[in-house]
């Protein structure tokens, strides 16, 4: 095969007219994946979409001209004068700010804010916009708590202007961290603020997005004033759902309704229409006021999983680096390796020495529905009379969050844990009921 192709000059990355069995495919030649058949071809079509083809004698390959796969010059969103609800966009990189790279056949994080507004349609006759802004253009996976509070600062800014309310685009893989971030550090929140990804890219058929931009100016519309992830509630275009920004958990790799509820209700359902239905009657209201950027955030804290056979020097290790902060994801009603057969399996001395050493010590559970409790099993409650504060049924990234958040602005025990164990952004849910569960 690689001969064939080296006779016709045509490497991985060139354009390839491919015609098998009267049929003619036209696309970029991509490589073989490591496991597959060397005697097929992949192309990336113009959809988008990837195919494979088995070569036989009678297939014929032609190299096509070099820019009939160039870069078409996207047209340029311009902000204008409308009568319609002003909202502002912060675009921070992500898939649904992501294209086809025509030359190497992958999806690059290059969009502006004006080319993902000029590929959205679906908002003109909704909202305009004041403001398009982009600090950055960054994959979720590579956000830090610095991402955090740029864009936190940069959010009251907006929210203290003339708009109805914010979106911000985002990628997926970690807009749940954000989301809480956002809860915590936006103060005074009096308008509604929308995190908005998507699980595919602009170039796919099933590009999930445009309705989820659409939905999210609903929301920004409505009376809420949340920090809310809004996005596909099916993995069918039926409607979205807004959910709080602290109760809310990417569950699947790659589902469009991927974003889940945990330990509550969606905030509302929302129709690319405009329909929207609250299910929740105890959110924020919108109001007058000044948002405040309150972003001071310790970063040495850490998010820790408990297993079985599971290290206790990982502990010795953040102490010994100075953390102030550890969240560890506890089994079920918040227990960790403490009674084992082999003492030095037992985390109890190192918990032990953390709480000693000053290091703030947080429970969460790993089962992410429920709530923790130290008053049923031995081994917890030797952890509760430690000092550890369990974390009530906030989920681990949350958790994480919060500690960092709280650490920032005091370092006083009993300060900490009164705030830890106060709901701030509706991140603890006082009682947790049947329909909860699973939604």
């Amino acid at each position: 095969m690689d001969g064939i192709l080296k006779a016709k000059r045509i490497s991985v990355g060139d354009g390839a007219r491919i015609t098998t069995s009267g049929v003619v495919y036209e696309g970029l030649l991509m490589p073989r994946i490591e496991v597959g058949d060397d005697n097929v071809l992949i192309l990336k079509l113009q959809s988008g979409y990837n195919i494979g083809l088995e070569y036989s004698s009678s297939m014929q390959i032609e190299k096509m001209e070099a820019n009939a796969f160039s870069e078409k010059p996207t047209p340029r969103y311009s902000l204008k004068k409308s009568s319609l609800p002003k909202i502002s966009l912060i675009a921070t990189g992500g898939t649904i700010a992501s294209k086809i790279d025509y030359r190497l056949g992958g999806v690059k994080s290059l969009l502006e804010p004006q080319e993902i507004c000029q590929a959205m349609p679906e908002l003109v006759n909704v909202i305009s916009f004041k403001s398009l802004l982009s600090p950055f253009k960054i994959f979720s996976e590579n956000m830090s708590p610095v991402e955090w509070q740029k864009i936190a600062a940069l959010a009251a800014k907006e929210l203290n202007s003339d708009i109805k309310g914010l979106v911000i685009t985002h990628g997926t893989d970690t807009l749940h961290f954000t989301s809480a971030a956002l809860s915590f550090m936006l103060k005074n929140l009096c308008k509604p603020v929308a995190l908005v990804g998507a699980q595919r890219s602009p170039d796919r058929g099933s590009f999930d997005g445009a309705m989820n931009m659409a939905c999210a100016a609903h929301y920004l519309l409505s009376d809420a004033a949340e920090v809310a992830i809004v996005m596909h509630a099916t993995s069918s275009d039926d409607y979205c759902y807004a959910i709080r920004g602290t109760k809310v958990r990417k569950m699947h790799t790659s589902r469009r309704d991927a974003f889940r509820p945990v330990n509550d209700l969606p905030l509302a359902k929302i129709y690319s229409n405009g329909r929207t239905e609250f299910l929740k009657k105890n959110y924020r209201k919108r109001s007058a006021g000044k948002v405040v950027a309150d972003t001071a955030f310790e970063k040495k804290v850490a998010l820790l999983k408990a297993y079985p056979g599971s290290e206790p020097g990982l502990v010795d290790f953040l102490i010994d680096k100075k953390y102030k902060g550890i969240v560890v994801e506890a089994t079920a009603l918040g227990q960790i390796p403490t009674f084992t057969f082999d003492k030095k399996n037992s985390w109890l001395p190192q918990i032990k020495r953390a709480v000693e050493e000053g290091i703030i010590v947080a429970f969460a559970t790993q089962c992410l529905y429920g709530r923790t409790n130290p008053f049923v099993y031995e081994t917890a409650r030797e952890m509760y009379r430690l000092g550890v504060i369990y974390c009530e049924d906030m989920l681990p990234e949350v958790a994480y969050v919060k500690l960092g958040w709280v650490l920032g602005h005091t370092r006083k025990k009993e300060e900490v844990r009164k705030l830890m164990l106060t709901s701030l952004a509706g991140e603890i849910n006082p009682m947790l009921t049947e329909e909860e569960f699973l939604i």
